[in-house]
């Protein structure tokens, strides 16, 4: 039986059912305790606006606080065969526990504005367990370029030998890439943060509904007021959300690939413990970066999402479409693969070596032709052209001598010398500072924990 059901005397085909649904009975069990979340946030407007009565808004919260702490965090929760989602699975075991008191839940919903809701809820917290774990990683890049600030290595442009680089500036760059991956992913989350509660299926409902009292209820910083907006914003959302993960992890795969390169024989800038790598079914001494290969791949796998998310939705036109349906299985693993990578990542830095003197090898000296270009200019007189054309002779030559640098060779902000890293945390904090998380922790304490006055 379906919530949909008419109750004639048609069956529904099984073939079609299985197509339709696709993975929801998997991938709707994470959205779970917020399905339990919003229906409480629902019902306790219903008996606001004379829609339900205290005595069935008590039982029913009740048992609605029963499924999601004693059933769905120690994972005692499935949806059951025959069952299409999460939405009919928390209604049905409502009916079949409380009667018919469990078929008063959905007045003035959809199951369009039950699957936003649903989402927006498990976006928030996702994207709290991001942000969470991408300062962990942003301090661990932090205190690695302290650790190695006075360790040169080279820097390359078009993959050739540029200009004297550190540890310290190549792990801090990453450090500062993150803060802006994390101002992009404030901004989807303030996106997220509207409440689609009471556009039902996109028209909303004859019913008084109350839409600022589950705004509060939910934590929401505002209303998706206008109702076909809040469907018609559905595959926006999450294009915008998958795009702003999608530049965090343009950041993880452009390191994995500087890794990849740092670590071979070419480079032999870094490595790592032989129980970190892999090694070759027929070569001896391969030492393999499967895990960051793994990581660039997934990494790059994420950035496609986007793309894909746009394609399937661009020509549609406003109101609800099952092809939102093919978005989510794409949408919601997302934010567990990007926990993963970070994770890898983390666990991997956290065991890198770091070979020093790279800089003293001879393929390495016109690294330095840029610092005999500037000492030209400041202690002979030079004018930059007449220093670099000089040099430029000296090289073809074959009579230039490098002058190997100290860190007090750069001085301005941000360079080796001078990496400005306090600065840099000061900025990710501040970004971090603008999440509002405390409000998602005290929507469930609310909602699930305390005592409701009715």
């Amino acid at each position: 039986m379906k919530i949909w059901d008419k109750k004639t005397n048609s069956n529904f085909d099984k073939k079609i059912e299985n197509f339709t649904s696709g993975k929801d009975s998997k991938i709707d069990l994470l959205l779970a305790p917020h399905d339990v979340i919003g229906t409480i946030a629902h019902i306790i407007m219903l008996k606001n606006v004379g829609l339900l009565n205290q005595r069935d808004l008590k039982i029913l919260i009740q048992e609605l606080r029963h499924i999601y702490v004693h059933e769905i965090l120690n994972n005692n929760f499935r949806i059951d065969e025959g069952i299409e989602d999460i939405h009919s699975q928390i209604e049905f075991l409502l009916i079949n526990r409380l009667g018919d008191v469990g078929k008063k839940i959905h007045s003035g919903r959809s199951r369009n504005d039950q699957i936003l809701v649903d989402l927006k809820l498990f976006i928030r917290a996702e994207i709290k367990e991001i942000v969470l774990i991408t300062y962990s990683f942003f301090d661990l890049l932090l205190k690695l370029s302290e650790q190695h600030k006075n360790t040169f290595m080279p820097g390359y442009t078009h993959y050739q030998i540029a200009m004297p680089s550190s540890f310290g500036l190549w792990f801090a760059a990453y450090a500062e890439s993150l803060i802006d991956d994390l101002l992009l992913i404030h901004t989807a989350y303030r996106i997220v943060n509207k409440n689609p509660l009471g556009s039902a299926a996109g028209y909303g409902s004859t019913f008084p509904l109350n839409r600022k009292m589950t705004t509060d209820l939910l934590g929401f910083e505002n209303l998706n007021y206008n109702v076909i907006y809040a469907q018609m914003g559905r595959s926006k959302m999450e294009l915008i959300v998958s795009e702003s993960i999608a530049s965090l992890a343009r950041t993880l795969s452009k390191m994995a690939q500087d890794i990849c390169l740092y670590v071979s024989k070419n480079y032999n800038f870094i490595s790592f413990p032989d129980y970190l790598t892999t090694g070759s079914s027929i070569m001896p001494h391969k030492k393999n970066p499967d895990v960051f290969e793994m990581i660039r791949a997934k990494c790059n796998r994420m950035i496609s999402l986007p793309n894909e998310i746009s394609l399937i939705s661009s020509n549609l036109c406003s109101g609800y479409h099952r092809d939102f349906q093919i978005i989510k299985e794409r949408f919601i693993p997302l934010f567990e693969e990007i926990k993963e990578c970070f994770s890898m990542f983390q666990y991997m830095l956290n065991h890198i070596i770091v070979r020093k003197n790279i800089l003293q090898e001879e393929k390495y000296k016109y690294l330095f032709s840029v610092e005999i270009v500037n000492k030209l200019v400041i202690e002979k007189g030079y004018s930059f052209r007449e220093a670099y054309q000089k040099v430029g002779l000296d090289i073809q030559n074959g009579c230039f001598q490098p002058l190997y640098l100290t860190n007090n060779s750069y001085s301005h902000e941000g360079s080796i010398g001078n990496l400005c890293n306090k600065e840099i945390r000061i900025l990710m904090q501040n970004v971090i500072k603008r999440f509002d998380f405390d409000k998602i922790q005290n929507v469930i304490k609310r909602l699930i924990y305390r005592k409701i006055s009715f």
